[in-house]
């Protein structure tokens, strides 16, 4: 089952001067974006700063909504249907600006659960499922302030694991990790697919696409220009993939790099 469709999706952000009615400029961030992603599966996002990347995550989470086209949630559309959409999609951001600094990691997701209206009966095996699931049971009274950027990474997909999502959205998950702290949120993200989440991860690193992913989808000024299946390629490869199709205007969008 797909549990995440979008059928030609745009949207342009319009920009206006300032005290004035007049539209100055337009950006197209999405243009005709079609795209779907399977219960289980590990879809990456590959394409430039600017690239549509970030506003296709946000569309699917119904912080945006489509300009035209449809994005739908385990059949449920964004549009019409957002309270049933964001129930089942979870979003993580990693920001130390996401949390509480001076509360711990439990307390941070005691007050997220009760944001995202979870019962007060389940709250606390939410959270301890939440923070054993990202290693972070051993540091789960540890001021957030006291942390490193790999946890906040994985503090952040506790809380988007809070609601028990069947789609997971990762927007460039690795960054500032080092090699190991990488390693295990690679491993973890295959842990979460494993269960049948659907997981679209947005990423610069060819190494994590590789390792990771089932598909990437490559972006380029807002369009799919290509994809490929993944499960085959080295990093090498995907790498060489990029940039042939970056290279490319109007053919070969669709060819996948020959093992």
């Amino acid at each position: 089952m797909n549990m995440v469709v979008l059928e030609s999706v745009s949207k342009t952000f319009r920009q206006r001067a300032f005290f004035s009615r007049t539209v100055n400029e337009e950006t197209h961030a999405l243009r005709h974006v079609s795209l779907e992603v399977a219960a289980g599966e590990v879809l990456g996002l590959l394409g430039p700063n600017g690239s549509g990347k970030s506003t296709t995550l946000k569309l699917i989470s119904t912080v945006l909504l489509p300009d035209a086209g449809r994005v739908s949630v385990a059949e449920f559309n964004t549009r019409s249907h957002g309270q049933q959409v964001r129930r089942r999609v979870g979003f993580a951001i990693a920001s130390e600006r996401s949390f509480f600094p001076r509360l711990t990691a439990r307390e941070n997701l005691e007050f997220f659960a009760a944001l995202e209206d979870v019962a007060r009966h389940d709250c606390r095996d939410r959270v301890e499922s939440a923070l054993m699931s990202v290693l972070l049971g051993d540091v789960a009274e540890k001021q957030v302030m006291k942390f490193s950027s790999g946890m906040h990474q994985r503090l952040a997909i506790a809380r988007a694991l809070l609601k028990r999502p069947s789609v997971l959205l990762l927007d460039e998950p690795s960054r500032s990790l080092d090699i190991a702290a990488a390693s295990q949120l690679w491993e973890l993200i295959h842990e979460l697919s494993a269960r049948g989440i659907a997981i679209l991860l947005a990423t610069h690193n060819f190494a994590e696409a590789s390792a990771v992913c089932e598909r990437v989808a490559i972006l380029k000024k807002g369009s799919v220009v290509a994809t490929t299946r993944t499960r085959s390629l080295s990093e090498r490869q995907l790498r060489e993939f990029y940039l042939n199709t970056a290279e490319q205007s109007s053919i070969g969008w669709n060819e996948e790099v020959p093992a």
